[in-house]
């Protein structure tokens, strides 16, 4: 049995960690061609509530864009209110549709002292498709 990847869901919170895994997705997105769709749950960055989290986040995605050489047309934006964990979950559901879920080790949140951060060992342990986690080293 092959399963197709056609679209790849990133957690993405701004941080090292994520950034970590967006370049994985890109890595990966580009010889399948799929599309990659950025997913951020509001109540990860409290300091931003109320402003354009896209236009905050753009740069960064451009930027880690062009160190893959992906075409940023390919990539879209996922933001939904909750916990990071319940969003990324729905990203294999509608709209999104995703194949694959991708995220870093730990994010904003997570105590540095754990290996994984609480939503990437959820993800693990609940998604029913399948989830790639990205370690990230300092």
């Amino acid at each position: 049995m092959t399963h197709e990847i056609k679209t790849i869901a990133v957690g993405f919170d701004g941080s090292l960690p994520a950034e970590a895994a967006v370049r994985w997705a890109f890595t990966l997105a580009r010889p399948l061609e799929a599309e990659v769709v950025l997913v951020h749950a509001v109540g990860l960055l409290g300091h931003l509530e109320g402003e354009d989290v896209t236009s905050e986040f753009h740069d960064a995605v451009a930027r880690l864009a062009h160190e893959c050489n992906f075409d940023i047309g390919h990539v879209s934006w996922q933001i939904e209110d909750g916990n990071s964990t319940s969003v990324l979950m729905r990203a294999s559901g509608q709209p999104v549709h995703a194949d694959l879920i991708v995220v870093g080790s730990r994010g904003k949140s997570a105590h540095a002292g754990l290996m994984l951060g609480s939503t990437s060992l959820q993800l693990a342990e609940r998604s029913t498709i399948p989830v790639m986690i990205v370690p990230y080293d300092r």
